[in-house]
């Protein structure tokens, strides 16, 4: 299908309601001027939990970008891709980003966008993150979202992440089809992947951040942008965000569509997991949740086991800028 066809189909299939609410003129618009660019880059990230900023291109040009681009980008290489200039913003994991602000590479928080997406699923012998002690884990790659969220779970539960567990990579197998075939004792699954292993019935889930504390009371993925961008295009980088805070809201309020969208679009191929996901996800919660909250939680519990060297308050002061998240929340009311 035309992806002009495709994108009025998507617009025509939400709410008028809905669309109204997130399309309408903003009090501070004309006084924002335009864009200092009109292009922007974002990764393509496969993963459902990043479903904003993947349906967000309509959005987008609202918002004045006439050239919108999905950069390839493999999880473990978002933060590079960024500090290199190769990707303006993308979505990932809290925890991933400590590491990164840690080493000084220029990229910059600016907002938590949902709460938890990662469910750890594990043999029947196991019922507690505790159990991974002297376990195998299936990671993606070390260093990588899963890898380090993992390990910061780990800590905050008084294992040592570098020497109680096993972590295994393959290049050949994903984690998930290590611990399918019976490689791995346990793995950490993002949308759709808890709803495919679910669906064939492969061991069970031990652990939930979306629901069990206290990685629940936290971010899951937040917005990371590239440092010059931001302090050039300031106007371009609240409007980005805009776009992606209203994609949020879009998950919450019409999951059935952006899950046609996200389809459409060839970011998943299931479109039941796709609903799933999107129910089962609080993409809600970026109004209410403290950012630098979230930070400093990870920061601590990386910080306690070498993971990172700086303080959290050093992370915090040097890796984040909540201006325009605090601008959009008053903008932006429920």
């Amino acid at each position: 299908m035309p992806i002009a066809q495709t994108r009025r189909r998507f617009l025509t299939e939400l709410s008028l309601a809905g669309v109204a609410g997130l399309l309408r003129a903003r009090p501070s618009f004309a006084a924002e001027g335009p864009p200092e660019t009109t292009v922007v880059r974002l990764a393509n990230r496969h993963s459902l939990c990043n479903a904003p900023q993947l349906v967000a291109e309509e959005l987008l040009r609202a918002e004045g970008f006439t050239e919108i681009h999905y950069i390839d980008t493999p999880q473990e290489t978002t933060a590079g891709a960024i500090a290199a200039g190769k990707v303006d913003f993308s979505m990932a994991h809290a925890s991933y980003w400590v590491p990164v602000i840690d080493t000084d590479a220029p990229v910059v928080l600016l907002a938590g966008v949902h709460v938890g997406c990662f469910e750890l699923f594990a043999r029947e012998s196991l019922h507690s993150v505790a159990d991974l002690k002297g376990r195998s884990v299936g990671v993606g790659a070390i260093g990588n979202s899963s890898h380090i969220f993992l390990a910061a779970t780990a800590a905050h539960i008084g294992l040592d992440p570098a020497k109680d567990i096993h972590w295994v990579t393959d290049p050949a197998v994903g984690p998930i089809d290590l611990f399918a075939k019976g490689r791995v004792d346990a793995v950490l699954g993002a949308p759709p992947e808890p709803q495919q292993l679910r669906a064939r019935k492969i061991g069970h889930v031990i652990f939930n951040s979306s629901v069990d504390r206290p990685w629940s009371q936290y971010f899951c993925c937040m917005l990371g942008g590239n440092k010059e961008f931001v302090s050039k295009c300031p106007v371009a980088t609240k409007r980005a965000l805009r776009a992606i805070l209203k994609a949020a809201d879009l998950c919450v309020s019409e999951p059935a569509s952006i899950a046609r969208r996200v389809v459409e679009r060839g970011f998943t191929d299931r479109y039941d997991y796709a609903v799933q996901a999107l129910s089962e996800v609080p993409y809600d919660r970026w109004r209410e949740y403290d950012p630098e909250d979230t930070i400093r939680f990870y920061a601590l519990r990386l910080h306690e086991i070498g993971m990172i060297q700086s303080t959290p308050q050093k992370i915090i002061a040097e890796g984040t800028d909540w201006r325009f998240l605090n601008e959009l929340k008053r903008e932006l009311k429920a």
